[in-house]
Order: structure tokens, then sequence, then C-alpha cells
């Protein structure tokens, strides 16, 4: 039988700011962006804050309304890209089957390793222990025979034990999964929690009861991953190559302030749309679906759109995607203030089968000189080639250039 663990650490940016800062030990603290722009948002609360009923996602002043003595620390997002990668060395001395499925969580498949390292329960404290001892971060590890069940081990019964270890056995589900209310199961967002709640489906094990064929006739293969979910089904294996095969790059970014004017507005959709397409040629691919997201600036009635369109040949290159991006928004854009925009290519191809035009003779020029200019970005820095557009007060490249993720590094 394979033996999966699904680790995660607990309160991961709390907990890593917390073992910087000794003197925050006996304080709650949480980890905020920054509310002079609009990121005032909690990314990490730790367990201090959580009592205080501080929720992850929530606004900034919402929680100091809960917790007012609470330590408001901003978000440094390359120490904890570096802390995950420290993890993730930990967790490769135990096997070679690790796969990262956030920052804070990872799979790992130990079936093999049980004979070098003792039982499942003897590897998760094992791995427990060095990860506190060299991190000062404390997992919680979920145990199964496949990765669903390792998954909702963790989210379910691990966090809300002393040990932070638990093992979710198939022949014990009745007794455990199935005795949950159906938003603990894995795969099921709010919507989808009163939809069944209104056909009287209120327990995981409502689902497992019921037939495959029922689900498969009202959603389709969707529906049917939903009833392997709540039976512990799961054929997915732990690969280290499920990142490997990207399907679309995209950027986005929540502006400082409401931007209203087109003039504005179309600075930062070139921003994006020269990071795309950096992003692109980095992994030397081009991109033929374009899509623009559009946010809104009012929180009470929000609007906005998405849309996509499809270039006649694949590109990488900056303002062939941003043609595609400006006449979109320009279509549907309703005149209104804007606080969040995003751009992504898809439908994904290799750069190198170029297809060149009778018409079109400066086109191998303009694929060549993005390549140079990430050359010298790569070497000197992600601001030493910029469009003049990006100098004027609605530029935003020099500020997104400090952060990783949308936060300050």
């Amino acid at each position: 039988m394979k033996v999966v663990f699904l680790v995660d650490m607990e309160s991961f940016y709390a907990s890593i700011e917390k073992a910087k800062h000794p003197e925050y030990q006996t304080r709650p603290l949480v980890v905020s962006g920054d509310p002079k722009r609009r990121s005032g948002v909690i990314l990490a609360a730790c367990p201090l804050a959580k009592k205080r009923g501080v929720k992850n996602a929530e606004r900034l002043w919402e929680a100091q309304q809960k917790c007012p003595e609470a330590v408001v620390v901003r978000p440094r997002m390359q120490d904890y890209i570096d802390v995950s990668v420290q993890i993730t060395e930990i967790l490769e001395r135990y096997t070679d089957m690790v796969e990262p499925f956030s920052i804070d969580e990872q799979f790992m498949d130990v079936t093999h390793s049980q004979a070098l390292f003792g039982s499942p329960l003897e590897i998760a404290q094992k791995i427990q222990r060095e990860i506190y001892f060299e991190t000062r971060v404390r997992a919680r590890i979920g145990i199964g025979e496949n990765k669903v069940l390792a998954k909702m081990a963790c989210d379910n019964f691990s966090k809300k034990n002393s040990s932070g270890i638990y093992w979710l056995k198939k022949e014990e589900l009745a007794d455990t999964l199935w005795r949950l209310p159906i938003d603990k199961m894995f795969g099921i967002g709010s919507k989808m929690t009163q939809h069944f709640r209104n056909r009287g489906i209120r327990t995981i094990g409502h689902i497992a009861a019921l037939s495959a064929e029922y689900f498969i006739k009202r959603w389709g293969i969707n529906g049917h991953v939903l009833w392997m979910t709540a039976n512990g089904i799961d054929y997915s294996p732990v690969t280290t190559a499920s990142h490997d095969k990207q399907k679309a790059i995209g950027h986005g970014m929540t502006l400082p302030r409401d931007y209203a004017a087109y003039a504005e507005i179309k600075v930062v959709l070139l921003e994006l749309c020269e990071e795309v397409c950096r992003r692109a040629r980095n992994s030397r691919v081009m991109g033929q679906t374009i899509s623009v997201s559009v946010s809104g600036a009012s929180y009470d009635f929000p609007t906005g759109f998405h849309r996509q369109t499809t270039l006649a040949e694949p590109s990488n290159i900056s303002l062939d995607i941003f043609h595609a991006v400006e006449g979109l928004f320009l279509q549907f854009w309703n005149q209104q203030p804007v606080r969040r925009l995003a751009v992504s290519i898809t439908k994904l191809s290799p750069d190198n089968e170029l297809q060149l035009s009778l018409f079109e003779t400066d086109k191998e020029k303009k694929f060549d000189l993005g390549y140079v200019m990430d050359e010298i970005n790569n070497k000197y820095g992600t601001t030493s080639i910029v469009r003049a557009s990006s100098l004027v007060k609605a530029g935003q490249v020099f500020e997104r250039s400090k952060k990783i993720g949308g936060h300050y590094k």
C-alpha cells in the first residue's frame, strides 16, 4: 500500500516572523500587506491572533478591531521562499518524491522509505522535529494512501490535534471523514456546498453513499471527481514533474489608487504585457490566446470583465500582445475607474517555430529584440531597460521590481 504525506506549515509567514523576532513569541502577530496601497489584507495570523478571532484574508482594520494589540508585520516574500526551499531540502532527505503544492504545503511519497526510516508515524515525527529544529516552524502532517486522503487528513484532523499528525485510513472513513459536513471536503467551495445542502446532501458520507452515475449525470467529469474524493479515491501520483508543463503565463496587479483615465490605464497594461512576454521568453514559448481581466473600483458593487481573443499566429513580442489587450479593453471597458488589471497568454507553443511574413519584414528583428532586452535586464536588474511610458506617474514597473508575488521582498 502506498503511503503519502501532505506536509503543511502552521501559520507559515507568521511563524517565520516570530522565529526572526523572539521578542514577539508571546504576542499575537499578523502578516499583512501595506494598507496605503490597498493590500492591507491578512496573509497569515499566528495561533495567538487566531484565538482572538483574526482570520486569513480579512482586512487589516477588521483584524485590529478584534485584536488591537497584535503586532503587524509586512510580508517579506524572499524570506518565505528561502525557508520553503529549505523545508523541501529536509523532505528530500527521506524521499526523492517530493511535490510542492503551495509555498507552505508539499506532498511526499514515503512508500519505499520505510525500510530506511521506520513506520509512517515515525517518519512523520522525525520530519516534524527536523523542520522545527532548523526553521522554528511547526509542521502538520496528513497521512493517507493517496494525495487526496493525505490532504483531507491534514486539513481536517492534523491541524486540530496536539501531535499535528493524523493517518486517514480508507477502512475507517465511515467513522472519520464521512461524519464531517460537506464543506470540509477538498474541492468543494461555498457555492457547491449550498447547492448540495439544497438537495439534502449534508455530509461527506452522503456524497460517498450516492452512486457515481448520479454525479456524472449531473456534473460530468467534475462530479465524478467529487464522488471519488468523498470515497478516498485518487489515482494521481506524487510527481516532481507536476509544474513542468506550463499551460498559461499571466500577471496582474492591484493598482495603488483608482485609475480613471485611459492614458494611465494604458501604461499599466503595457507594463503587464511586457512582464508576461518576458516570462514567456524565459520559458522559450509563445502564446496565441490573449486574455485581459479588469476589476472595477467599487467593493460594494463589483464590476469588471474577463475577455480573450486569439491571434492569427503565436507571439511573445510585447507590442503584439499589447495591441490585442488594448483592443479587448477598449471594447469592453465601461469608462468607470479601475482598481485591478491582469493579462495572460495561453495556447502556448515553442518559440523556435517563428512564422515569417512577406508583409511584416521586421518581425524577426522585433522577436530578437525582446531576447536582447531580457539579457540586459537579467544581467543588470529588471529595471535596467524600461519603456519611456513607465517613467510617468502612472507607471508601476519600478515599484513592482521591489516585490515578489505582489509583496515586498
